[in-house]
């Protein structure tokens, strides 16, 4: 199943893709997506219904993050063995763990708004875990059962904030930084997740392309690494690192984005999301 929440930022209704990727409604259904509708039990309830059943949303809304009830938004760095080349950073011997605010978190199509006092604003196109029941102290060989879905996430990164420290969640978490969707993508229909293509343009240009199969620490091992630490809850989300082609690789200077740039995202099976970067000052405060 395709599972996604649309319309109007902050009154988004449930919603379900069809085969022809047209929305439908869900909202007589369930009152949305979230913890109780990622669970085995759930998910199993909607897979019965037909979208052709659903009443077709006209007119191309706004997607909104797929899902809510995200508790922890947990991302992994230097996970592409080709990204860690490319930033000259030695393999890393366990996965490189670190947080980012769930206030980041905005819809696919929505804008970036680069921060104040940004200087160097990079793309990284990543694959979502979306966990569907409570995971602590996992194995392997568990650990895919505890997940309920996958979708794309832009871990958009202020790399002047990220750098100025040994700690990155200040570059890594500030508002927008983390478009999630437009669809939650069930794990039945991603046979392996260790063989996905990713790409990401900015302003049609090619500048990141992708397996996901040159993940250093598989979904697998990251969900059950992770578990070791913190319990992972239904609806938590972890972004699994990207592939090579962000901004501060680039040689022999480095390329970053600036108001007016539009990153187009995709991996396969999961969809597409566009953002516009805007400037700060250009909102409403």
């Amino acid at each position: 199943m395709k599972l996604c929440r649309y319309g109007k930022n902050g009154f988004e209704k449930p919603g379900m893709v069809d085969s022809e990727g047209r929305v439908r409604d869900l909202s007589k259904i369930v009152e949305n997506i979230g913890p109780n509708e990622l669970s085995p039990r759930g998910l199993k309830m909607l897979a019965k219904i037909k979208p052709e059943t659903l009443a077709v949303v006209a007119n191309g809304p706004r997607m909104g993050v797929p899902f809510v009830g995200i508790g922890k938004f947990v991302a992994i760095g230097l996970n592409y063995s080709d990204h860690a080349k490319e930033a000259g950073m030695p393999i890393p011997a366990e996965p490189i763990v670190f947080m980012k605010a769930t206030t980041c978190i905005s819809g696919p199509s929505d804008d970036v708004i680069q921060p104040r006092n940004s200087t160097k604003l990079d793309w990284e196109v990543e694959l979502g875990i979306v966990i569907g029941t409570q995971a602590k102290y996992v194995s392997e060989a568990e650990a895919l059962g505890h997940v309920a879905g996958y979708c794309i996430v832009n871990d958009v990164s202020e790399r002047s904030f990220q750098m100025a420290t040994t700690q990155w969640d200040k570059g890594k978490g500030f508002d927008t930084a983390g478009p999630i969707g437009p669809w939650l993508v069930t794990a039945d229909e991603i046979t392996d997740p260790q063989n996905l293509d990713m790409a990401l343009h900015v302003n049609g240009q090619r500048m990141q392309s992708g397996n996901t199969r040159t993940m250093i620490f598989s979904v697998a091992t990251i969900v059950s690494h992770v578990s070791q630490y913190m319990t992972l809850l239904p609806g938590d989300i972890i972004a699994t690192g990207t592939p090579p082609g962000v901004g501060l690789g680039i040689k022999p200077t480095p390329v970053f984005l600036k108001p007016g740039d539009v990153m187009t995202l995709s991996i396969q099976g999961l969809g597409e999301q566009k953002q516009k970067v805007v400037a700060y000052h250009e909102q409403a405060r």
